[in-house]
């Protein structure tokens, strides 16, 4: 196992010293000096800083447009528009505030770097013996909306990863108390015996056995090639069966359920297959068994490991794989499903993730803990290592509060309509933050050191040991957890086995009441942040404002992947959520104006341009209508004179924001069509989503109740022959009326304009006018083409369609329009009295 590891890193690290040779943009940073302890030890990752030939051409092109910006203003107050000054005085507020935003999104970005972690430095100063603790966590709450099939490929992809089986345990909470889950684990526990050897012993990757078998070609890396194809077949077949056990788990479930309830005149009760009563959800729910209302049920599905290998048994007739000389160990494994309570705000993924972090603490109480989407599985089998390179570094390792990781996408379109990979966020506006304080918690793929989570300030600003005088009423009233926390914050610390007895049983069951954390610092200043849509960014947020740091890690293969909604419905429906969540964090004490000094200060602008994003779309929304004005009333056309030098300026401003656009996408390492994908789905975002989330939030802030945000489905509801059947559904929702009106107001007012200009003459001034407002209008119809495409439906498979109908309805617009003048100069003419 060792030697294959090694191999593993080596090979890692020989693609990377091929991919830094051949890399044009970044260069390799001076590393600070070390002193006392820390001298003499080997750093375990490197950082990267762009190449002054790209970072000084774009920080001094952001410099030249706020300096345009500025000029532009200035003309514009030397020259207003006297004959509609309410009109041009709400365009500057407007134009205003763009440019804030624009400095705002601007400034942190001065300074991207790039960090990447050394395994192989890892490996020889952290051997397998000394590697520390990690929990993973994993959530998920309906079985229909985030399918049991993704719950089960991640963890056992979490199960198979190469870290030291005894090192780490595994935890799933199911929010929802459904049976379904449970008997999933177990049908794990039974399959992961056969998956997580041979995995081991071919060096599989990556090791989800959905995402693996789905593979068409895959070069083998293992030392055992002769076995392989044999081992293969054995294990696909095995997988085969057990996803036939999956799938039938609610039919299976309900059919034994009813089976005992004949038994049990009036009596709906779900049960479990030992004849028992299932403690949680009820397929009929009832009292005390509803997804709101049912016990707290906690069990160890796997028990922790022993410390040494145990070798699996040569091949035989039951079991035609050797597995002589692989170590058939498995971690720990968890399922928790939380007490819940109608009276009780269960604060959602955040309350579900407070809890495993408090019974993790009494079970296994590792120094370090990483939590996933149910739908987000390990890509990469050393991705539980990489972290550990910045948690463990000899220079500011113990201030890393957390180590964040990109997310990536599997089933994704493959032009990417609506900008699910976003990777201008996560390749672009991440690495500028890494070079400030690091990178904001993205709610998955996130190894955090405990300590920080239990709101303990970090070690630079803190001039002891964590003590815990004072911390009871922050904390709870449970004395078992409290004594744990000063073990959980030992980095060194492994995972020691506890026994599972009835006096730990009623500990862990203490912390996992509704009423635990009354009166408590939970979901404020402890654990994960209560009460706001996004909880990620600001429990992020609440962390760095304690002086902690983060780090951005990279590596390939991507060290997780995960599912996106290329439904377009599902897709701004998620987008409402975060812009929503977004605008609750600037109205809430996580404003990151009145955040503590020990915030880095672009770190602090980086927060605020993510709470207050939305706001700017309602004055894009306001553009988009704008020619509703002008197609009738010729006066209101203008907002500024002259004209002309108007448009003139917004080119350029216009224009410089996309060069220096071009120098992201080039430090970024993104295509281009990333780039145009991102810009018209934030069109898209402006002319609907953003501006529905500030009317939402004016609404709590008036009636003061909160905002319910529904939670985005995994599940298609599609035709399942057809991989991307999903992105051809139209699922109409008031939320699409907005941009619907958008598309409709410009697209005639592009025939207008035309229309205008064949009434007044192509070269006279007013058709020049019409002819340069008509470019923008031409602008906001490109960048919601996607949108377009996606209110099609079916039709949408065919581009050419939609063109021809915008050009048949511009030209019925603009023929009208010609008609109408037509008509109104012969009525004019006709009534004009003689003599």
């Amino acid at each position: 196992m060792a030697l294959r590891v090694e191999a593993l890193v080596a090979t890692d690290t020989a693609a990377a010293e091929g991919r830094r040779a051949k890399d044009d943009v970044w260069v390799a940073a001076e590393e600070g000096d070390m002193s006392g302890a820390s001298a003499g030890r080997p750093l375990l990752f490197r950082t990267m800083k762009v190449k002054g030939s790209i970072l000084h051409p774009y920080r001094f092109l952001i410099l030249v447009r706020l300096v345009a910006i500025i000029a532009f203003f200035a003309w514009r107050v030397e020259h207003r528009n006297h004959d509609g000054m309410w009109l041009w005085a709400t365009s500057m507020v407007a134009d205003a505030w763009f440019g804030f935003s624009w400095l705002l999104n601007q400034l942190p970005k001065l300074n991207p770097i790039k960090r990447v972690p050394d395994l192989a430095a890892l490996a020889d100063l952290h051997g397998e013996a000394v590697l520390p603790g990690i929990d993973v966590f994993v959530t998920t709450v309906d079985p229909v909306d985030e399918p049991v099939m993704y719950t089960v490929n991640t963890i056992l992809s979490i199960l198979a990863a190469d870290y030291p089986v005894d090192k780490y345990a595994c935890y799933l909470s199911d929010d929802g108390g459904s049976l379904v889950h449970y008997e999933a684990m177990i049908q794990i526990v039974h399959f992961a015996a056969l998956w997580v050897p041979f995995c081991r012993k071919h060096c599989i990757e990556p090791r989800s056995p959905e995402n693996y078998f789905g593979m068409k070609t895959r070069p083998y890396v293992g030392g055992m090639a002769g076995e392989f194809m044999s081992d293969h077949r054995r294990v696909r077949r095995e997988y085969g069966e057990f996803k036939v056990i999956i799938d039938s788990l609610s039919t299976t479930i309900r059919r034994r359920s009813d089976a005992y309830n004949k038994r049990d005149d009036g009596v709906h009760a779900t049960w479990m297959a030992d004849g028992t009563q299932w403690a949680g959800t009820w397929i009929e729910q009832a009292d005390n068994h509803r997804r709101g209302q049912h016990a707290g049920i906690v069990q160890v599905m796997l028990d922790h490991p022993s410390c040494k290998p145990q070798l699996g048994s040569s091949a035989r007739t039951n079991n035609p794989i050797d597995l002589s000389n692989v170590d058939t160990r498995l971690p720990m494994l968890v399922y928790i499903s939380r007490e819940k309570h109608p009276g009780y705000d269960n604060q959602k993924k955040a309350g579900a993730m407070n809890v495993m972090l408090r019974v993790s603490a009494l079970l296994s109480n590792a120094p370090f803990v990483i939590n996933f989407d149910c739908d987000h599985y390990i890509n990469n089998s050393q991705a539980l290592r990489a972290p550990m390179c910045f948690m463990l570094d000899p220079r500011d390792g113990q201030n890393t509060a957390f180590v964040q990781f990109p997310q990536r996408f599997d089933d994704v379109d493959p032009t990417d309509r609506y900008s699910n990979h976003n990777r201008v966020f996560f390749d672009g506006t991440m690495l500028s933050l890494n070079g400030l304080q690091g990178p904001t918690y993205l709610g998955t793929g996130t190894m955090f050191r405990r300590v920080a989570l239990y709101g303990m300030e970090p070690p630079c600003y803190r001039a002891e040991n964590i003590k815990l005088v004072g911390k009871a009423a922050e904390l709870g009233n449970s004395t078992p957890f409290l004594n744990s926390i000063p073990d959980g914050a030992i980095q060194e610390r492994s995972i020691t086995p506890v026994l599972v007895d009835e006096g730990l049983s009623n500990d862990i069951a203490t912390l996992m009441t509704c009423t635990y954390e009354d009166g408590s610092s939970w979901g404020r200043d402890v654990g994960w942040v209560y009460n706001i849509a996004t909880e990620d960014v600001v429990t992020g947020f609440r962390i760095h404002r304690q002086g902690w740091r983060s780090m951005y890690c990279s590596m390939e293969p991507a060290a997780f992947r995960g599912t996106a909604p290329i439904n377009l419905t599902e897709r701004l429906y998620q987008v409402l959520r975060w812009s929503g969540g977004s605008l609750e964090v600037f109205f809430s004490h996580s404003n990151a104006l009145i955040a503590s000094r020990r915030l880095n200060p672009l770190q602090r602008i980086a927060y605020l341009n993510m709470s207050i994003y939305p706001i700017a779309t309602m004055f894009i929304l306001a553009y988009s209508f704008f020619p509703v004005m002008w197609l009738f009333s010729e006066q209101s056309y203008y907002i500024q004179r002259p004209f002309g030098t108007f448009i003139m300026y917004l080119v350029v401003v216009i224009a410089m924001m996309h060069v220096i656009g071009m120098f992201e996408v080039k430090w970024a390492g993104i295509t281009l069509q990333d780039w145009w994908r991102n810009e018209q789905f934030y069109m898209i975002a402006a002319t609907g989503v953003y501006p529905t989330a500030v009317l939402y939030m004016a609404l709590k802030l008036i009636r003061g109740k909160g905002i319910y945000f529904r939670l985005t489905s995994k599940q298609t509801e599609a035709c399942s022959d057809e991989k991307f059947a999903d992105l051809y559904t139209v699922r109409w929702v008031p939320l699409l009326i907005p941009t619907v009106a958008v598309l409709i107001v410009n697209v005639t007012a592009v025939g207008a304009a035309i229309g205008k200009a064949a009434t007044w003459g192509f070269f006279t001034d007013q058709a020049w006018h019409a002819v340069l407002g008509m470019v923008f209008n031409v602008g906001t119809l490109v960048l919601l083409y996607p949108f377009a495409l996606g209110i099609m439906g079916q039709w949408g498979k065919r581009p050419g369609i939609l063109l021809v109908m915008l050009v048949m309805a511009i030209g019925t617009v603009g023929l009208l329009y010609v008609t109408l003048q037509q008509d109104g100069h012969r009525m004019s003419f006709l009534t004009r009295p003689s003599g």
